[in-house]
């Protein structure tokens, strides 16, 4: 039977994913106007790095912020290991493990912005032009380590991992409803394929329509964490 701390510590990591999917959100749509996030991200440091300093500070503390996001990974870690561990508990440790290592990739990817990116931005703007190329091979090298490998590829695939692995035992479990976890397999599959975006066009469209899913299937995930004593006790696995 789960004691008493432990629903606690379950609710928190529901609390998490449902908080999280609503910043993540806000934060998105507040870049997006701002600062025509995520197109930018493929943009020349000659235009991004002025965009990027043009957003000032609420600009700097949005990006700040959605860099934090990504520990919401943890609480939701642990909440999800504590509530599916009696079903598969080699699934979940490794869910956990998954869930740590997005965290702490997407941080590091997303940090740049307000961080070393925004004092490139500073420096850019009163240099000559063979200070800007080299500041301008600087961002680039950052996207492409920081930015692409760590951030998206790694923490995306580290994130859907998490949510395939916990779909998966959901469905084994038969503790919430059985097309909620298909849903939440497919969330994390749509997101293996949309990180190889940056390789191919192709997946492009998946990419767009998993950034909508997303935050949808954290709720539901976040609820389903957060009930999960009368969930437990009720066995809907229909």
């Amino acid at each position: 039977m789960t004691s008493q701390k432990s629903i606690i510590t379950i609710r928190l990591g529901g609390i998490a994913l449902i908080g999280g999917a609503v910043a993540f959100m806000a934060v998105f749509a507040f870049l997006a106007a701002r600062f025509d996030y995520p197109a930018v991200l493929d943009g020349p440091a000659n235009l991004v790095l002025p965009a990027l300093l043009a957003t000032g500070t609420t600009g700097r503390a949005a990006w700040a912020l959605y860099g934090f996001l990504p520990l919401i990974w943890l609480p939701a870690g642990v909440g999800a290991y504590y509530a599916l561990r009696a079903s598969h508990p080699g699934a979940m440790l490794l869910a956990l493990q998954f869930a740590f290592l997005s965290a702490v990739s997407m941080m590091l990817g997303l940090l740049r912005w307000p961080s070393i990116h925004w004092r490139l931005a500073e420096l850019y703007v009163a240099a000559d032009p063979d200070q800007r190329r080299v500041l301008g091979a600087t961002f680039d090298g950052l996207n492409s380590y920081l930015g692409n490998y760590l951030g998206e590829f790694l923490g995306e695939l580290s994130f859907s991992a998490f949510f395939v692995l916990s779909s998966w035992v959901l469905l084994r479990s038969r503790t919430t409803y059985r097309w909620l976890a298909i849903a939440g397999l497919l969330t994390g599959v749509m997101g293996w394929v949309g990180m190889f975006r940056n390789l191919t066009t192709a997946v492009a469209p998946i990419a767009a329509i998993n950034n909508y899913l997303l935050p949808l299937w954290m709720i539901a995930f976040g609820i389903v964490l957060f009930r999960h004593r009368e969930l437990d006790a009720a066995g809907v696995g229909a």
